[in-house]
């Protein structure tokens, strides 16, 4: 027994050890970021009205992109937790194809459907809605990178749901659409929003697709870039450091209430 506690307590401090490294692969470039920041750049960069439009074209863009296409990505996480249909296996293989292309090619496909020649380029004329280089088509790129994580944790939300609440409520008289918004939401919407909150963060920070589609106006990663390949790393690390703070004290308020709910 006392040898089984001793193994244990060594396997403890080994594992503490690796995943101290790991944390300080993570904070360190971070911490330097900050640390080789001088406070003078840093009210220069937040005094910049072109910096703070950036900042918000990039909250409001992934924001507008999580919330409409949620509308779509909850009932079909709800399917694919529930419903049993050829091809299932295929459709949870699409859903991932967005994580693990390129983002410059995620971009040029983005590209490829809302140009002028494209039938939903016409349509958004037609409509007097302008996506390539206009807010509309940031949106469209930001979800498309960004959605594989909603629908993944909400399909793994809705299967975490026990299947007998709902159908005892079936069996009671209730509407599918009652069950679903009164048992299976309320009861995934831990997992929805966690899902919910890192689609957002995902489209804040997208660069690779944002740029082909849209490289003006300027989202902030697309300029950190744009001043990185101008002017150095002097003037962009100061851009760098506010955006990231921001993003940081949103994504960490989030995490707060969801903690709280």
């Amino acid at each position: 027994m006392k040898r089984y506690f001793s193994n244990k307590s060594l396997l403890n401090l080994v594992f503490t050890f690796l995943g101290g490294i790991l944390l300080l692969f993570i904070i360190a470039p971070l911490a330097g970021m900050y640390l080789s920041t001088s406070l003078g750049s840093l009210k220069e960069a937040v005094g910049s009205e072109e910096v703070r439009n950036s900042i918000w074209l990039s909250l409001w863009t992934a924001m507008a992109g999580t919330i409409f296409f949620s509308f779509f990505a909850i009932p079909l996480a709800y399917l694919l937790a529930r419903k049993k249909f050829p091809l299932k296996n295929v459709v949870n293989g699409i859903i991932d194809i967005p994580i693990i292309i390129p983002h410059s090619a995620a971009g040029i496909a983005v590209l490829g459907i809302i140009t002028r020649d494209s039938f939903l380029g016409r349509a958004g004329e037609l409509l007097g809605i302008k996506f390539v280089g206009n807010p509309a088509g940031i949106i469209l790129a930001m979800a498309f990178v960004s959605i594989p994580f909603l629908i993944n944790a909400a399909r793994d939300g809705f299967a975490a749901v026990p299947e007998r609440l709902e159908k005892i409520a079936l069996t009671l008289g209730a509407s599918p659409i009652r069950v679903f918004f009164t048992i299976s939401l309320p009861l995934a919407w831990r997992s929805i929003l966690s899902g919910f909150i890192l689609m957002w963060a995902r489209g804040m920070s997208e660069f690779g697709a944002v740029i082909i589609v849209a490289y003006n106006p300027q989202t902030a990663p697309v300029m950190i870039f744009e001043r990185f390949t101008s002017y150095g790393l002097k003037y962009s690390v100061p851009v760098a450091v506010v955006f990231v703070t921001v993003c940081l004290i949103i994504f960490v308020t989030l995490r707060l209430v969801k903690k709280k709910s």
